[in-house]
C-alpha cells in the first residue's frame, strides 16, 4: 500500500478524532446551558472551549492535528436574570446564568459535523483506491 494513501488515512482519522472531541464539548455546553449555581451568588456552568494544535508525527513524517486544551470561556460574561425566589439568587435577587449561547453552539456543531464528514469522505476515497488497486492486481 502506498505511503501516500496511508498518510491520507492517518491524517483523516486524526481529523475525525479531534472533531469528535469538539462535538462532545459542544454537547456538554448545550446540556448545561441552563445550569445555574446552587448557592446565593455562586457562578453557574461556564462554557467550555476547545483548541487544537498541529504536531509532527516523526515516525511517518506527516503533520497531524490534536486537541491542545479544553478550558472555560473566561471572556464571555455570565448573563443576569432577576429571579429573587431562585436558590442561587444574590442579595439583589439576580441569578447568574451560564455564558452559553445555544445558537453559537449549534453553528459550531454543524461546522464540526461537516469537518468530520469531510474527513470520513477522504477515508472512503482512500479505501476505494485501495480496493481498485487490489482488483487490478488480481
Amino acid at each position: 500500500m502506498s505511503s501516500d494513501i496511508v498518510n491520507a488515512l492517518t491524517i483523516s482519522a486524526r481529523g475525525m478524532r479531534v472533531q469528535g472531541a469538539r462535538i462532545r464539548v459542544i454537547a456538554e455546553n448545550i446540556a448545561n446551558a441552563d445550569t445555574t449555581g446552587l448557592t446565593p451568588g455562586s457562578d453557574p456552568y461556564s462554557r467550555q472551549t476547545i483548541s487544537f494544535k498541529n504536531i509532527l508525527d516523526r515516525e511517518m513524517g506527516i503533520p497531524l492535528v490534536e486537541v491542545n486544551k479544553i478550558e472555560s470561556d473566561k471572556e464571555t460574561p455570565f448573563k443576569l436574570e432577576y429571579n429573587p425566589d431562585h436558590p442561587a439568587a444574590n442579595s439583589e435577587g439576580y441569578v447568574k446564568l451560564p455564558n452559553v449561547n445555544k445558537m453559537i453552539e449549534m453553528m459550531d456543531a454543524k461546522e464540526a459535523q461537516r469537518s468530520y464528514e469531510a474527513n470520513l469522505g477522504m477515508i472512503e476515497q482512500s479505501r476505494g483506491m485501495i480496493s481498485r488497486t487490489i482488483d487490478l492486481l488480481r
